[in-house]
């Protein structure tokens, strides 16, 4: 079975940064993209950033300019640098994966990223 363990979360001020990482392990398909969500109390899981096998990255326009996502293919890891982070950033952020084994999902348990005023 497909796992997906992030670290890196935590409590920071705003205008500080943090950095998420998540290893996928127990792989047997091929990885088509990995990435990272977020989904703040009271709203819908949104899309952070993503970035595919072969580095093609896609933010969301919130964090355009302080996220940067990184890949290391050969360990299947996945890293968000978060700068500049501001207090709407605080959410629960998962590690996501897409396989190319009919398209299917992974998702990690989340880890808690929380930005104080």
């Amino acid at each position: 079975q497909v796992r997906l363990v992030e670290s890196g979360g935590g409590l920071v001020q705003a205008g500080g940064s943090l950095r998420l990482s998540c290893a996928a392990s127990a792989i047997r398909y091929r990885i088509k993209a990995m990435g990272w969500y977020r989904q703040a109390p009271g709203k819908q899981r949104e899309l952070v950033a993503t970035i595919t096998s072969g580095g093609s990255t896609n933010y969301a326009d919130s964090v355009k300019g302080r996220f940067t996502i990184s890949r290391d293919n050969a360990k299947s890891t996945v890293n968000l640098q978060m700068n500049s982070l501001k207090p709407e950033d605080t959410a629960v952020y998962y590690c996501w994966l897409n396989s190319d084994y009919y398209g299917l999902d992974f998702w990690g348990q989340g880890t808690q990223v929380t930005v104080s005023s």
